[in-house]
This record gives structure tokens, sequence and C-alpha cells, in this order.
């Protein structure tokens, strides 16, 4: 199998159809991609603690990558095979961001993070297994810039999903030609929700591939797990998130030929919801970009569920 590197160097910030791709792939060939993400914005704050005197761009995502037959209408469905880190995480406390910002001081505070063979060094006393997982992944949209900070989109963006992760496929809608994928903010472990706002960022290289689904027309990402399909809501509000991400999960047992009280029955006992990434799902007021408005919300579906709908009832 063939992998192809994409180096940190290709990095920018938001998801963008105006911005030409680095590279050109064919699925069905075999070939992985490597993203090659990057930290450099937790290097410099770790040295000065300004963020007034940032150089380096925050989450930026590597790409974008052009995939020949994804056309608007489309799925992009990305498996992650591997997520390597380096030697070095980071923990950061920023100002007024975050659950925490009324209880950490009103300055930059970090800390160095070494990961090694024996785990991730949270403090000298705390030593976890890594969970490497990808904050950022998207496809490009139809007009404008999709932020990879803030909000989530619905080509995806800075979602902050722990389950973006080795084994995991997303599935991205198709807004251009091509797709025009990126990736970028890799976690070395991150709590779900990430209420402080900042995991243990890393530095890592992500390896997938990459397939087309033709028309499977998505309003909003969905990711595939071993155990469960995981439907990501998007709303200016958290009950119009749920709402969307739950129509999402029910019309996937509807297409799949399941009666509706019958779906409606089996979700209300099996399908599982929960807040995402702390991002929002709605632009933020530019004098406080860092107060999410909307919400992410994951609704699971137990993956047997829906693959076994044709042939014969589940079990679980």
């Amino acid at each position: 199998m063939t992998e192809l590197f994409l180096g940190k160097e290709h990095g920018r910030p938001g998801h963008d159809a105006s911005v030409p791709p680095v590279l050109r792939m064919r699925p069905g060939t075999g070939e992985t991609l490597a993203f090659q993400t990057d930290d450099a914005v937790y290097r410099e704050l770790h040295e000065h603690g300004d963020l007034g005197r940032l150089q380096a761009p925050l989450n930026p995502v590597t790409g974008p990558v052009f995939v020949e037959g994804a056309h608007p209408g489309d799925a992009l469905a990305v498996t992650i095979h591997e997520i390597r880190l380096t030697d070095t995480g980071w923990a950061m406390s920023l100002p007024g961001v975050g659950a925490l910002r009324d209880r950490m001081p009103d300055r930059v505070v970090t800390r160095r993070i070494p990961i090694d063979a024996t785990g991730v060094h949270l403090t000298d006393a705390v030593t976890v297994a890594p969970r490497p997982m990808v904050g950022c992944i998207g496809t490009a949209p139809a007009e404008g810039t999709a932020s990879t900070v803030m909000p989530a989109h619905a080509i995806g963006g800075n979602m902050d999903v722990t389950d973006i992760a080795p084994g995991a496929t997303v599935y991205l809608p198709v807004e251009v030609e091509g797709a025009l994928l990126g990736i970028g903010d890799v976690h070395a472990i991150m709590a779900r929700g990430e209420a402080s706002f900042v995991a243990i960022e890393a530095e890592g290289t992500v390896v997938v591939s990459i397939d087309v689904v033709p028309g499977m027309a998505l309003r909003a990402p969905r990711i595939a797990t071993g155990d469960e399909w995981i439907f990501v809501g998007l709303g200016a509000t958290v009950q119009e998130s749920v709402q969307r991400g739950y129509e999402d999960a029910f019309d996937a047992f509807i297409e799949r030929g399941w009666d509706a009280m019958d779906a409606y029955t089996v979700m209300s006992a099996l399908a599982h919801s929960e807040l995402g990434g702390p991002t929002g799902a709605v632009d933020p007021d530019p004098l406080h970009p860092f107060d999410a408005v909307g919400a992410v919300t994951l609704h699971r579906v137990p993956r047997a569920l829906l693959e076994k709908a044709e042939t014969g009832p589940a079990s679980t």
C-alpha cells in the first residue's frame, strides 16, 4: 500500500474552495494519505505566553486534497487508520476561555506534556495511555471560508469529537468539486466535550484512506465506529441541534425500510444523545470570539441496528 505524505507546511486556517489543492488523489487505488499536523501555536505560547504576539495560525488544517470523482451532493468517507504522535503535547489555559475561565488565572498558563512509551505524562503523578484523535476535519464549503476554530459547520471543521480516532470512518458532505479535504488539530488525549476548550494538543500524522459515496447527501457529518453510528447535530440552540441530529438518525432507519413507529420506539430506548465539542454551530460575536453560540450534539445508534435492518432484526 502506497502512503502519500502531506507535510505541515501545507497547513492553513479555514476550509476554503478558493485555496488550490496541494494534492489530487483517486479513490480505489489502495493509496493512503498521511496528513502531518502542526502544534506551532502552542509552542509559541509556551515560550512567551502572549496571544498578541502570535505568528503561527490557530488550528491550521493540512491540505486541501482534491478527491477525483467527488461531486456536490456526494459524501466523502474518510477512514482513519493511524495517528502517529511526536514526543510532546501541550496543556494550556487561555484567559476568558472555557468552562474554567473563572477558576484559572487571567493570563496564558501552559504546560509541556511529555509523551513516551509509558504514556502521556499529565502530571508527575498521573500518566495515561494516549487516545489520539482528530479535532478538525472537513471539506470546503460552496461559499466563503469555514473557520477551523469556531464554529463547527455542516462540512465538518472543528468538531472536537473523541470518536474521530483510528478505526473510525468520518462521512463529510461534498459541496464543491473534489471536496477539498483538510485535516488538523490532533490531540494526544481529550476528555469528551473538551469543556476546558483546550485538550492535550499535539503534533501528529494522521493516516487515512478516502472513498466517495455517490449521492449520499448529508446536512451534517456522521461517524461510523466499530460499534456505533454517530450523527452530528448542529443548531443555533441546544434543542435545535438535538432535533436535527436525532432527525438524521431517524431518517437513517427509515431509509433502510423501518416502520416509523418501530424506529421511534427503538431510538427512544437505544439512541443516546450528548453534547459534542465546545465550538458551537453559529458564528460567534466578534467581540467575544471564544464564546460559543449554538451547539454541537452527538446521537449514537448501535451499528448493528442499522446495518442489519435490511436482512432481519438485530439484537443488542
